[in-house]
């Protein structure tokens, strides 16, 4: 089995800036001569805020999310998504850094897992926004989750926010044969986050914790089979993601 991975022989710095909030566009911006802010928000049941930030390519932007009751997540979109998320906290830190590839408005989604909008549950949080220019002294490294999590020299490949990106067999839909995703996974010291785009048209997201998958941004149950040097990841009765341990690790 050949797995084709494409890894950046540098860093790349991006960033935005412009927020929205509850289900309605509502442009953010910074004080006069200010680079961030912290704004306070509340979400409940299945509604979500829609931060937007309208920045440069090239630029950086952190993203901190605090909650303050309840369990609110985030995503960070990029400009012209219709949905799919470069960065899902819910699957890693509550903390984003990283340079934005585009001009125009990022968007950073807070929200909550379907259950707790089921129950109708009510979540408070405190959402810190900052956007700066490369090179300053002070400033974390691009990447998802906090600098201390980075593994020192991995770099991302560019014009995207994932350290390494394949090609990996896989089945996402009911009766369909195997057939290939395309991968993209963000590491972390003890842990990666791996994005995949199935055949069908959709998105999968597995977390890795030292090296084992552990959970999904799916419903269903999880559970992993080991062939050799690859986690056969297995999602309900239906998917099936063969995924290098080259991919989780690098090298």
């Amino acid at each position: 089995m050949r797995y084709v991975l494409a890894c950046a022989s540098s860093l790349l710095i991006l960033i935005t800036a412009a927020p929205v909030s509850a289900q309605t566009v509502i442009p953010v911006q910074f004080d006069r001569g200010a680079s961030s802010s912290t704004l306070d928000g509340e979400i409940r049941g299945q509604t979500y805020s829609d931060y937007r930030l309208v920045v440069g390519a090239g630029q950086r932007l952190s993203v901190s999310l605090r909650p303050t009751a309840g369990s609110p997540y985030f995503n960070v979109m990029e400009p012209g998504s219709t949905g799919e998320a470069i960065y899902n906290s819910s699957m890693g830190d509550q903390q984003y850094t990283g340079t934005t590839a585009h001009n125009g408005a990022y968007t950073i989604r807070v929200y909550q897992m379907r259950a707790s909008g089921r129950r109708d549950e009510a979540a408070r949080f405190k959402l810190a926004l900052s956007v700066t220019d490369p090179g300053v002294a002070g400033q974390l490294p691009a990447s998802g989750g906090d600098a201390a999590s980075q593994l020192p020299g991995d770099a991302l490949v560019p014009g995207t926010p994932y350290h390494a990106t394949a090609s990996i067999p896989c089945r996402s839909a009911a009766g369909a044969p195997m057939g290939s995703c395309q991968a993209g996974v963000i590491r972390r010291r003890g842990s990666a986050t791996v994005h995949l785009d199935t055949p069908d048209g959709g998105e999968r997201t597995i977390l890795f914790r030292d090296g084992v998958a552990v959970s999904s941004d799916g419903d269903s149950r999880i559970g992993v089979e080991r062939r050799e040097d690859v986690s056969i990841v297995r999602i309900g009765d239906v998917e099936i993601y063969e995924i290098p341990d080259a991919l989780i690790f690098g090298g």
